[in-house]
């Protein structure tokens, strides 16, 4: 079914959450699931402007949207966000963790509270999000989990120990949950991007970048549409049966 805007209409009238919908990845993925037909809730913790503008957007491609606060590492908040989402806008049958932070630092240089918050946003906001959600995802017959990760958790990288443990442990997550909700017909699935042309790789100095251009096969970094999409995808009935797969997006840079 194709829409009155061109698109394929793929996931039409499903309601998703997005974390980390504010900004960055998670601000292409709530629109392009918007624009594919869903229903889109944008969760944010400081950035409210950010997910008001997003949720503009979302209504303007004429599906519903809502913003919604919590901290994700305190899972009081994360069901506080629930119950507030239940009473505005509907159960959801699909949710994207798509938050994270990186606090970088040399192993031997990093501290217990910089270890602390990458893993308690990065891996332990998965938990509480899922947890929060799991019943309703499970009960819809059609749910949908989408896990954004990372290259860094699949290689590693210098300097984020922290980052590249809680992005290889959001893999072994999604993989045993993966097992757990099949019989409901629900999915569990990876998105691991690489280097995307988002504005902290923008940041990164000429010299690096063409360091980092050098090790991509494709030549290029990815771009946040193609992640969106990929997200799209495993969020639509073509992807039924895919679970507990982890997509990798990263031109070549890891096999």
């Amino acid at each position: 079914m194709t829409g009155e805007n061109g698109n394929m209409n793929r996931v039409l009238d499903r309601r998703a959450l997005v974390t980390g919908g504010s900004g960055g990845i998670g601000y292409d993925v709530a629109r392009a699931l918007a624009e594919e037909g869903a229903d889109v809730a944008v969760q944010w913790h400081r950035n409210q402007v950010e997910a008001d503008k997003i949720v503009e957007l979302i209504s303007k491609s004429g599906r519903k949207g809502l913003a919604v606060q919590a901290d994700l590492q305190d899972p009081k908040s994360v069901r506080s966000m629930r119950d507030a989402l239940h009473e505005k806008f509907g159960k959801i049958d699909v949710l994207i963790n798509c938050a994270g932070i990186n606090r970088d630092s040399l192993f031997a240089r990093m501290t217990d509270e910089q270890w602390e918050e990458v893993i308690q946003v990065n891996l332990s906001g998965v938990y509480h999000c899922c947890k929060a959600f799991v019943e309703e995802i499970s009960a819809s017959g059609h749910g949908r989990i989408i896990n954004i990760s990372s290259l860094v958790g699949q290689m590693g990288n210098i300097g984020q120990v922290n980052y590249a443990a809680s992005k290889s442990g959001m893999i072994g997550f999604t993989k045993a949950l993966a097992r757990e909700l099949a019989r409901d017909k629900a999915t569990v699935n990876v998105v691991a991007p690489g280097f995307i042309d988002t504005p902290m790789v923008q940041k990164i100095p000429d010299k690096v970048k063409q360091k980092i251009l050098s090790q991509i096969p494709m030549g290029r970094f990815g771009t946040p549409r193609e992640v969106a999409m990929s997200v799209v995808y495993l969020a639509s009935p073509e992807a039924d049966y895919v679970t507990g797969a982890v997509l990798n997006l990263n031109g070549g840079m890891y096999l």
